[in-house]
């Protein structure tokens, strides 16, 4: 179920989310920037020249001093949103698990059913037989062969149309799982 895209969007969210908290956190400590600087100074004929040329590197420390209430504020509202966020997961996988199984008891009903309706069709198809064979030694009319036939037909129509249904009953089950998204992406 990781492979459906809904449960992987909101996955990516609640990991965005979490990260925006380690941000808001950063603004508590001091910021360490290092810097660098070239230059050149005089008259153009002794640009970089060594005596004109200078350059510097080092570290910039840098901090938003007494204002703590205001990033306690953005880390108390990245709280809530990661709380949100693992919310809109957890019921992107719930959904989820609902869909699959839906899609599996659909799918294992129709397969009773098409039990059902094999063994009403072995049995309409012996009956068929019967009828043509009492027919044929003159013990009864053509009425209830063709009667018999009729009712062979309408079983195996039944079980053709169950067969379809549980054709898209699989894609189903396989939609619901996730399947048919590459996974390499990951």
């Amino acid at each position: 179920m990781r492979r459906r895209p809904d449960i992987r969007r909101a996955e990516f969210e609640l990991q965005s989310a979490t990260a925006r908290i380690g941000v808001a956190t950063s603004d508590l400590y001091p910021k360490v920037v290092l810097g660098a600087s070239i230059g050149s100074v005089g008259l153009d004929k002794n640009f970089l020249a060594a005596d004109t040329f200078k350059f510097s590197l080092g570290p910039l420390v840098s901090w938003q001093f007494p204002d703590r209430t205001r990033t306690q504020a953005r880390i108390s509202a990245a709280n809530a949103e990661q709380q949100a966020a693992f919310a809109r997961f957890d019921g992107s996988v719930l959904n989820a698990l609902k869909e699959t199984e839906s899609a599996l008891e659909v799918y294992a009903r129709d397969l009773e059913r098409r039990a059902l309706l094999e063994s009403a069709r072995q049995k309409a198809s012996l009956a068929a037989r019967d009828t043509e064979q009492l027919f044929a030694s003159g013990r009864q009319s053509y009425l209830p062969v063709l009667d018999a036939t009729r009712t062979l037909i309408a079983a195996e129509q039944a079980v053709a149309a169950v067969e379809s249904k549980l054709a898209s009953d699989q894609v189903n089950v396989f939609l619901a799982l996730g399947g048919g998204w590459d996974t390499a992406a990951r």
